[in-house]
């Protein structure tokens, strides 16, 4: 997949990462995936140079790539940002070991929150773990500054974090491609205790080590080629990087610019010699006041957060209005507000939905996480009551057991994905068995990771190019933590599901219920989609009962008429429901709910 001589190609950020890493020699990707890092493995795993595999969760993903550096591979591990929360652990420790090959860690940030519980600023972990950090601002500095973070993650003992935001993940550019590079380490095991093994006694050894690093960074931040400054107008200075500095060129296309393409250790003098240059100095940053802080700590003046916002994504209108006062020229951009919110949803067919119309149902307390289930949440399912983190729902729904006390109320249950079981939800199903719960766990096993894009698993059966790969047997897992009460049920099937809860939530041991039913986007449940059901509208009240699954493939018509009773009475109604037969998969969820069954099958 190499090229004789530079070809430039249109790339997403994404691939264009996976595109550097290739390019570098590297021989190992590791991820876990989530928006907005997930394609970058998805790439990557296309050359087959690089062995690249789905990790459970993303500590994992850091300690496979690390293992692998440690034995002179250059290796990556992409996640998005909150990923790295998980991986902080071995991040923070691998500062003190250092590596052999080079190891890069991509942190995929998401301001704006556009797929994510939380928009924290991921360049504080590069100053808190003592690492350096690069950020791109396009695609072809993304593909750069990966090889380059290669280089200097061997040249300086450590990983190298390269930051990434949504819109450059996403947004695509000019890619000038380069042929593969295979690193000259040797891959070997070397026996080094004092290096690799982090007792305190030789921790402490390598401490001193990680601060003599840094002082050399900093040397090396006030030289590196990617921090420029790129001399304009005098009056008007911008420090910036990222997808904020495309925003700012934008907006103000005249002004002067210290372009940052390394975000930590930062460059002081390089700082004090562009203020030096202009007339009035803004930062214009996303999220943090990151680099508006460390300029300030330098005593010289500068306007950032006054006028730039704290929260969200920025634009080029946004800069401009903050930093002029005036909107951006042209047409304003305004949204047609007759039309009605598209609100994200369940896909049709999708055997959540199943579960969720029971639970609401029984009217308990749902203990959530993260996956297409979150969706539960808002009307009209209404169905799920927390969601924090990746694996949280079964810890949140024990604690709230141990609250409740013994004699409390048994109305909390927990929900979680099969992937998210197997991310994060297995130690916390280990202790609910280990500390003698009495609590109920809805395992929604879907055979894949359904929202990030139907990606393997450990109980997928395949790994990242497809191939058949060992599955993870839930049941037998959950029994072999000592758990007498496992259960399955087809989550379509709203009496069996509603049966064995009701039995479940009466038990005075722990149990798990695995709601077993594919996604309806892979194969193994497209293969098995039955035909749409009709509503009858001779006998639909139009009780808009239907509308409470949440359903795309239902909607109501706004027009009045007549039904008939199940005795034969005549009445009015104000409108009736009707199924779009292209979306309908014949799931029947619709048609167990009716309470005048005006769902039927064709026929």
């Amino acid at each position: 997949m190499g090229c004789g001589n530079p070809v430039k190609r249109l790339m997403a950020g994404n691939e264009a990462i996976a595109r550097g890493a290739w390019e570098a020699g590297c021989r190992v990707g590791t991820a876990y995936p989530g928006t907005p890092s997930t394609e970058i493995l998805q790439f990557l795993s296309e050359y087959p140079e690089v062995n690249a595999e789905w990790s459970p969760n993303e500590k994992v993903a850091l300690e496979v790539a690390a293992g692998a550096a440690m034995a002179g591979a250059r290796a990556l591990a992409a996640m998005k940002h909150v990923g790295l929360n998980v991986a902080a652990d071995p991040l923070f420790t691998l500062s003190y070991t250092g590596i052999r090959g080079g190891l890069v860690v991509i942190t995929a940030d998401d301001p704006e929150m556009h797929s994510s519980q939380n928009e924290q600023d991921n360049r504080h972990y590069a100053r808190a773990a003592k690492l350096p950090m690069l950020e791109p601002a396009d695609s072809e500095e993304a593909r750069r500054l990966v090889k380059l973070a290669f280089a200097l993650s061997e040249e300086y003992d450590c990983p190298v974090l390269v930051r990434t935001t949504t819109r450059i993940s996403h947004g695509e550019g000019l890619v000038e491609t380069e042929d593969r590079r295979e690193s000259p380490l040797e891959i070997k095991l070397e026996k080094n205790p004092a290096k690799w093994v982090m007792l305190p006694a030789y921790a402490r050894a390598r401490r001193p080590l990680v601060e003599a690093r840094m002082e050399k960074l900093v040397r090396l931040a006030e030289s590196f080629a990617e921090n420029r400054i790129e001399p304009g107008d005098r009056s008007l200075g911008i420090i910036t990087s990222g997808v904020a500095y495309q925003y700012a060129r934008e907006a103000f296309p005249e002004a002067s610019y210290l372009k940052l393409g390394m975000m930590w250790p930062l460059p002081s003098e390089l700082f004090r010699r562009f203020a030096g240059m202009v007339d009035r100095l803004y930062v214009v940053e996303e999220l943090d006041p990151f680099l508006e802080d460390w300029v300030r700590g330098l005593g010289i003046q500068v306007i950032g957060k006054a006028v730039i916002p704290t929260i969200g994504e920025l634009s080029p209108a946004l800069v401009r209005k903050g930093i002029s006062g005036k909107a951006a020229a042209g047409r304003p951009v305004t949204l047609d507000l007759s039309l009605p919110p598209r609100p994200p949803i369940l896909c049709a067919g999708c055997p959540y939905r199943g579960i969720f119309t029971v639970l609401r149902k029984l009217k308990v307390f749902v203990c959530g996480d993260i996956g297409c289930y979150t969706l539960a949440a808002p009307a009209p399912l209404s169905a799920l009551d927390t969601c924090l983190c990746m694996g949280a729902g079964i810890g949140q729904s024990f604690g709230m057991e141990k609250a409740l006390g013994e004699g409390g109320p048994r109305r909390v249950v927990s929900v979680i994905g099969d992937s998210t079981f197997f991310h994060s939800g297995v130690t916390p199903l280990m202790d609910m068995a280990y500390n003698h719960s009495r609590g109920t766990v809805i395992i929604l096993d879907n055979h894949t990771t359904a929202m990030t894009g139907r990606q393997g698993h450990p109980g997928s059966g395949y790994d990242i190019r497809g191939e058949a790969a060992p599955a993870v047997d839930i049941a037998k897992l959950a029994e072999a933590f000592g758990i007498r009460r496992v259960r399955v049920v087809d989550p379509c099937n709203l009496e069996e599901t509603e049966a064995v809860l009701r039995q479940e939530l009466a038990a005075e041991e722990l149990s798990v219920v695995i709601a077993r039913g594919p996604c309806i986007l892979i194969p193994e449940a497209r293969e098995a989609i039955k035909p749409a059901l009709r509503v009858n509208l001779k006998i639909c009240a139009g009780c808009r009962t239907c509308l409470q699954v949440a359903c795309p493939a239902i909607s109501y018509v706004r027009q009045a008429g007549e039904y008939r009773t199940r005795e034969g009475k005549v009445k009015k109604r104000k409108g009736y429901s009707q199924i779009d037969e292209r979306l309908c998969t014949g799931c029947a969820v619709c048609r167990q709910v009716c309470p005048f069954a005006a769902h039927r099958e064709p026929s």
